[in-house]
């Protein structure tokens, strides 16, 4: 601790305000030899053990935090005090008097929020950041990934010949007497070649081509953000896994959602829903009347493709609803849509597509307008075009599930049943079996749908179910049920009830995973097939920054598009 200078501690001394050089150097010596003259001792081990042995205390006595503090201390003592003169104690304390109110960071302590505000204090950052990311994907660890080459994917089929009821072929008797000739001749033959044989089986078929799609995503790391975060996190690293699992996630998306061009081989884009009609009511039950209405309601919607898009709006319908009513939206969507996207503006006149904002989506072909219009967000302006197919892309299992080579699809429009529980299932196991002899291994569910179904069973006023609950030996009860499986009750086979995360409410895929049919050539009824399975790559460095991509080529395939279905326009439970 360093101490005053000389002439801040005697050059104005009270009693003597005109002292010489000679006699402030003089008073200061005598102050530094009081100082070191002072006896001190240090107070090693041994004393602190002889002490107690002794049964005598140690007082450890509070030190001072500032220099103020301790100069007040040292000139309390008595060596000290008897080593100045008095004129030279009351000069130094003067001054250190006047020390205190001049320079107040002399004396105050230091805090936690002194002298910075902030604290002198360290951070108890816990490193690395945490990963709070979901990231399952359940299709892309199931289905098999194959080998593909070239530019797309080929193979023939036999969908059906005589006897098979498939395929569009026809019954035919096999009955024959010893007069029965039936004509051989070569098909588009101009003459005729009868043989006493029973008649000829006939086939039907189809070739079945899907390019190929690339698909990327990339990241960028700063080589600030990198050598910043050294010794708190690997960026690098972070990048690297977080491309990876993205990439990954967007391929499940994709095996779930995905919709190519008809150009390509796929289904292609969806049309546009029809059938718009408005219908304004009295807002009942929980409903909240709208607000906001200027003087009508101009609503266009679209057919909702899920995840990656959505069709081309359809031409906008009008209505007048006053303050205590609600708008009941109606509309007749295509197949394949996973329900409508609604877009409501107001005014004397319509706005235009640009004041147009969503209100909100349905899963079914209906929706009700209610509480605050909407005055900002998503405007219809934005929908310059179809965005459910992509040329750089394929059919997905909701695509394929709910297409034209379906096996089945049922639009509800409503809950599922309570009445009969998983009823609607049944008709569809009932109609796969009726038209291919399907008999499927599992159907997919948005989280909300199954616990619809679940609660139908408790709620369910048939005596075909009942549910029973036990206390065990302590005590507390358990509470709740699931479905998981679903027996098909043509069949008697166990079809299994499966969550997938990113499933859009209201749609239940009806899966195969393999055929009921001996040497089908059909080891899996879902395939992917990638020409350059995912790879990751770390671009050269050109600029400030780490960059790298992932990259895969390949198409998902259905050998079987008539052993599956789909349950759509499921509305939500209340």
């Amino acid at each position: 601790m360093a101490l005053p200078k000389a002439n801040i501690l005697f050059g104005n001394a009270p009693e003597d305000p005109e002292l010489s050089k000679a006699e402030i150097s003089t008073r200061f010596d005598e102050l530094m030899g009081a100082l070191d003259s002072a006896p001190s001792r240090v107070l090693g081990p041994g004393d602190v053990v002889q002490a107690f042995t002794e049964g005598r205390g140690i007082s450890f006595e509070q030190q001072p935090t500032s220099a103020y503090g301790a100069m007040t201390k040292a000139l309390g003592a008595p060596d000290i005090a008897k080593g100045l003169s008095p004129e030279a104690l009351a000069s130094v304390t003067n001054a250190l008097d006047e020390l205190k109110a001049q320079q107040p960071d002399l004396v105050k302590d230091l805090t936690t929020s002194s002298p910075v505000s902030t604290g002198l204090v360290a951070f108890d950052l816990e490193a690395p950041a945490k990963m709070l990311t979901p990231r399952p994907t359940p299709l892309r660890n199931r289905i098999p990934r194959k080998k593909g080459i070239g530019l797309s994917h080929r193979f023939k089929v036999i969908s059906g010949f005589t006897g098979t009821g498939t395929g569009g072929v026809g019954n035919l008797h096999p009955g024959i007497q010893d007069t029965t000739q039936n004509n051989f001749a070569p098909a588009g033959a101009s003459n005729s070649l009868y043989y006493a044989r029973g008649p000829k089986i006939s086939y039907a078929g189809y070739d079945k081509t899907v390019a190929y799609s690339q698909f990327s995503v990339s990241d960028q790391v700063s080589w600030s953000a990198q050598y910043a975060g050294q010794g708190y996190q690997d960026i690098r690293q972070l990048s690297r896994t977080s491309l990876l699992y993205s990439s990954m996630l967007l391929e499940e998306r994709m095996l779930l959602m995905g919709r190519g061009t008809s150009g390509n081989g796929f289904i292609g884009a969806l049309s546009a829903p029809t059938g718009l009609t408005l219908t304004a009511r009295s807002a009942a039950g929980s409903e909240t009347a709208i607000t906001g209405l200027t003087t009508n309601i101009y609503v266009k919607v679209t057919a909702d493709a899920g995840d990656f898009g959505q069709s081309v709006l359809i031409a906008s319908a009008v209505s007048v609803a006053p303050s205590t009513q609600v708008v009941d939206v109606t509309c007749t969507l295509p197949a394949g849509a996973t329900g409508m996207r609604v877009y409501v503006s107001t005014g004397a006149s319509d706005p235009g597509d640009a004041a147009r904002w969503l209100v909100g989506r349905s899963s079914t072909n209906a929706f009700t307008i209610q509480g605050a219009l909407p005055t900002s967000g998503i405007a219809a302006s934005t929908v310059t075009g179809d965005t459910s197919a992509y040329a750089a892309g394929y059919d997905g299992i909701v695509p394929i599930c709910t297409g034209p080579d379906s096996g089945y699809v049922n639009r509800l429009n409503a809950p599922l049943s309570t009445a009969n529980p998983g009823s609607e299932w049944q008709t569809a196991f009932a109609a796969l079996y009726d038209a291919v002899k399907a008999d499927p291994d599992r159907t997919l569910l948005n989280g909300s749908d199954r616990k619809q179904l679940s609660d139908s069973l408790k709620t369910s006023a048939s005596s075909n179910y009942r549910m029973t609950i036990t206390q065990d030996q302590l005590t507390g009860v358990t509470l709740g049920d699931v479905v998981n499986t679903i027996i098909n009750e043509v069949t008697g086979k166990g079809v299994a009830v499966e969550v997938h995360p990113w499933l859009p409410q209201g749609i239940a895929p009806i899966l195969s995973d393999t055929l009921p049919l001996p040497d089908s050539e059909v080891s899996d009824v879902w395939s992917v097939f990638n020409v350059q399975d995912m790879m990751g790559v770390d671009w050269p460095v050109n600029q400030f920054a780490f960059e790298s991509s992932s990259y895969w080529m390949g198409t998902l395939l259905c050998y079987a598009p008539a052993w599956n279905g789909a349950i759509t326009g499921i509305k939500k439970s209340n």
